[in-house]
């Protein structure tokens, strides 16, 4: 396996028998090694690794095996897998393993892909560089200065350092395709409900979603095909269908597709090769018979203070589970209840965490709900309109990713809001719902990969894998 390859042509010569899964293991457990200073894995699991690849080799041998043999695949280490570590990047999760496996885990080794190990991450999902995590930052791969995004960065380090086929993150802002933007490989948000929760540490969860990191959009696309559908376990899950997403992606065709471009995703102080190759893709596309609609979403601006105010909220709540009382830290400073509660949480968590925990106990406290929750909640459904009556003239919303490639470590670590600026093309497809999907569009002048992103309406992921896949073909 090379840092290039695609499952698909993995999964080609292991049926021709030119390699084998013992082999694609032992592959990846090398690159993890060689890549340790990167800081992606936090847990490694190499004899279960090695025992799968060889059950995995059986059935390919026996011509039983799964759609995914031999995909090696990392899980962001805020996602359950039964007798593993369960981290969520924090001090106050570190010894606890999980009892149970998420409902993606067990779709995925349902169809023989092989779990290898857990990976870093900005603390319970905090960040978007992978810089909060207890554990220490994940580097970019390309130049160790600089920050690989998050909060799913060691998953995304994974995939684009050539240490797994595929990895799982979750998205609760744009946790995946940020990153992904920053790496140079392909991020999937799918539609809230589409990927079942089950499993996944709790961040914000109208918000959160199990999300895929791939080195190409027929990957990306499979791998979502594997863990999409309903599930009983979830009372958020959706029934909607799931179909074929890997279909005719080879014969990706953009002509007649009308593509909107909204003009508030393109703002003043985004870096010049971002606005270049963004220029680019859009004259490719016209070329190609695309119908370029510039529209507006012109509740943008608010979208930022309206997902800080909900996502830190629901993280008040959710995060108050973490006590010392029931699992993970607890405080050896304590003498009573009373500080076992305020020592572990004040020991246990980091200064994102306790800073996104305050605010949030503020914006749902009494006397302030309804100036700060109820308004974002409002706003919440003036932005979902926004999609609704943008999709009634376009088939698929393209945008930046981000709006700068990778900035260096330590660069924004002293100024929240222009740490939370990094989300400002992303998180409206949480806040929405929609579907979303990063893909690599070329690099700056100093090697640094640049993203851009297909939105869809709901459950559209067909459609927005559809057009990412012709852009994928056409940039080579």
């Amino acid at each position: 396996m090379t840092a290039a390859e695609s499952y698909s042509e993995l999964r080609r010569r292991l049926d021709a028998g030119e390699t084998t899964c013992a082999q694609i293991v032992a592959d990846s457990f090398d690159a993890i090694q060689r890549g340790s200073g990167l800081n992606a894995f936090l847990a490694q699991l190499p004899a279960e690794a090695t025992q799968r690849a060889a059950e995995v080799d059986a059935r390919i041998q026996a011509g039983t095996a799964g759609r995914l043999a031999g995909m090696t695949v990392a899980l962001k280490d805020n996602i359950a897998l039964k007798d593993a570590q369960l981290t969520c990047g924090s001090k106050i999760l570190t010894g606890f393993t999980s009892l149970y496996s998420a409902t993606v885990v067990e779709r995925l080794q349902a169809e023989d892909a092989i779990i290898i190990g857990k990976t870093n991450m900005d603390e319970f999902a905090m960040g978007s560089s992978n810089e909060t995590s207890f554990f220490g930052p994940v580097h970019h791969p390309l130049d160790s200065a600089r920050v690989p995004g998050g909060s799913s960065g060691g998953s995304g380090v994974a995939v684009a350092a050539g240490m797994t086929c595929c990895a799982l993150g979750s998205e609760t802002g744009g946790s995946v395709r940020q990153p992904a933007a920053f790496l140079g490989v392909v991020g999937v948000k799918p539609t809230y409900g589409r990927v079942s929760r089950y499993g996944l540490v709790a961040f914000a969860s109208s918000l959160d979603q199990i999300s895929p990191f791939a080195r190409t959009v027929h990957d990306a696309a499979l791998i979502t095909e594997v863990i999409a559908g309903h599930d009983p376990n979830d009372t958020t899950s959706s029934s909607e269908p799931v179909g074929s997403y890997t279909n005719g992606l080879d014969e990706a065709d953009v002509r007649g597709m009308k593509i909107g471009l909204p003009r508030e995703y393109f703002i003043d102080g985004m870096d010049e090769a971002v606005v270049a190759r963004m220029k680019e893709l859009r004259e490719r596309l016209e070329d190609a018979g695309a119908e370029i609609v510039e529209i507006s979403l012109p509740h943008t601006n608010y979208t930022i203070p309206c997902y800080y105010v909900i996502a830190t909220a629901e993280a008040s709540s959710n995060l108050a589970r973490f006590d010392g009382a029931r699992y993970g830290y607890r405080s050896p400073n304590a003498e009573t209840l009373e500080e076992m509660y305020e020592l572990s949480r004040t020991e246990g968590f980091g200064t994102e965490v306790k800073r996104r925990i305050m605010l949030g106990t503020f914006v749902l406290s009494s006397g302030f709900y309804d100036a700060y929750y109820r308004k974002a909640q409002q706003v919440r459904r003036l932005l979902h309109r926004d999609m609704v009556e943008a999709f009634k003239q376009v088939d698929l919303i393209l945008a930046p990713t981000t709006p700068t490639p990778a900035f260096r470590l330590g660069e924004k670590t002293s100024d929240p809001i222009a740490m939370y600026l990094s989300d400002i093309f992303t998180a409206a497809a949480n806040l929405t719902g929609i579907p979303a999907i990063s893909f690599p569009i070329g690099k700056d002048a100093n090697g640094l990969p640049i993203g851009a992103q297909f939105m869809a309406p709901h459950f559209q992921e067909g459609r927005m894998f559809q057009g990412a896949a012709w852009v994928e073909q056409a940039l080579g």
